[in-house]
């Protein structure tokens, strides 16, 4: 009991009402399948369906760009609709997707399939964003992203244990029985998002304020806290999520000559990491600069390629076991980079602009999702493979810098700094 209050302070404890806790379970419900197929899309279009590397990576970035093309869409309809249906239409449409994605033979339904995925897959985090912030108080929502974080990783691990346990690179149809599953859990995910419509409604309080009412995504960018913070960001992640959604699968199975099924094992080191250190590490960041802990997590990152790289002159066994640990400091990384990134981004956005801020900051997902396809594609083309991870680790190092540089833009308060809270709670 003892450890549950050090873990989980009595505040938060008390924050965690109904409505969250339905929001946590869908959380839970939808990353359990995402978890079956995740890291698969390079392996699957090229290993299972045969098309080229070339072919596969290129597709990925193109849907990251058709994903980001789409994302302030997104947030214009997140705040003019508001969260819930937003969700709900992205839940359905994915989930649809998904289907046309497992019967996939040809490039062009590849290709379909991939562009609807992209739009509608991601649609759903910068709505499910404001809707958390709205369930929690100010105070506990860098605490709240990163349970929310512990609950996604959770239900990741589980997937990926099925995954590992059913995909088989000889047998076609087990992809397919995999991402059936997915469309599964998404539909029924969906149906219990809709049991919180009642918080999910359009922002109306500003309607009275004709200067308010007419502010968008002008103001939205010409936040230059904001602006800095997405540019940081995906530099971060092109060293980061960007090259590892990418082309680690690939790196696993054609570099290190491992089978695909050590994918789902190693990460589940990822998944377990994540989910058993997360509520200790959400203690240790509490009260720091955010900053500073966003550019620990480049150097981290920085570490886990290095780890990677020099996997490439161990034996199979010791290479697995050198990857499961990469795989933990990684995994601590994002532990610190989840709570901290949202609650910076939901901290400065006015409440009618909050779609749109959280959708600003999903950008950098879509261009890191882009960009490290892309630059992944670039090394496997021309048969330097073996330098990729060295060269995404080096990126991950100037994310870090941009991070600490964005600390004198901010006050003490929106860096999380405990003294900042303080003043302004006393003001």
């Amino acid at each position: 009991m003892k450890l549950i209050e050090t873990l989980v302070p009595v505040d938060f404890r008390g924050s965690l009402t109904g409505p969250l806790r339905r929001f946590y379970t869908c959380t839970f419900l939808a990353c359990i399948g995402s978890g079956l197929t995740l890291s698969l899309f390079v392996v699957y279009l090229h290993n299972v369906r045969g098309f080229s590397t070339s072919f596969a990576t290129l597709l990925l970035a193109a849907a990251a760009l058709c994903g980001l093309a789409t994302s302030p869409l997104w947030g214009t309809t997140t705040d003019r609709f508001g969260p819930i249906r937003v969700v709900l239409v992205a839940y359905s449409a994915d989930a649809i997707a998904i289907v046309v994605w497992a019967f996939a033979h040809t490039k062009v339904e590849a290709a379909v399939a991939a562009l609807l995925l992209a739009v509608f897959g991601g649609a759903s985090w910068g709505p499910s964003s404001t809707m958390l912030s709205r369930l929690v108080a100010p105070e506990h929502r860098q605490r709240a992203f990163g349970f929310n974080f512990m609950l996604v990783n959770l239900g990741i691990g589980f997937g990926g244990l099925a995954s590992a346990s059913i995909v088989d690179l000889h047998h076609p149809t087990s992809f397919v029985v995999l991402y059936m599953v997915n469309a599964g859990v998404i539909v029924l995910s969906g149906a219990y998002f809709w049991t919180l419509r009642a918080y999910g409604g359009p922002e109306t309080a500003h309607l009275d304020d004709p200067i308010k009412s007419a502010e968008g995504w002008r103001e939205v960018l010409r936040d230059k806290r904001l602006v800095r913070y997405v540019v940081a960001s995906i530099v971060l992640m092109i060293g980061g999520y960007g090259s590892q959604e990418a082309g680690f699968s690939l790196f696993v199975v054609n570099n290190l000559k491992l089978p695909v099924h050590v994918i789902g094992i190693i990460f589940f080191f990822n998944t377990s990491t994540i989910v058993l250190s997360q509520l200790w590490v959400l203690n240790k960041i509490e009260g720091r600069s955010r900053t500073r802990v966003m550019a620990t997590v480049g150097a981290l990152w920085f570490f886990f390629w290095v780890i990677l790289d020099l996997a490439l002159s161990l034996p199979a066994v010791l290479s697995v076991v050198s990857l499961s640990i990469a795989m933990v400091v990684f995994a601590i990384g994002e532990t610190m980079l989840s709570p901290v990134g949202p609650a910076l981004v939901n901290e400065i956005a006015p409440e009618h602009l909050r779609g749109r801020y959280n959708a600003a900051s999903g950008i950098s997902w879509g261009i890191s999702g882009t960009l490290g396809p892309a630059i992944t594609a670039v090394y496997f083309d021309n048969h330097v493979g073996n330098w990729w991870p060295f060269g995404t680790g080096l990126t991950a190092l100037v994310g870090a810098g941009l991070m600490l540089s964005l600390r004198r833009h901010l006050s003490a308060g929106e860096d999380g700094l405990a003294e900042g809270r303080a003043a302004v709670a006393e003001s």
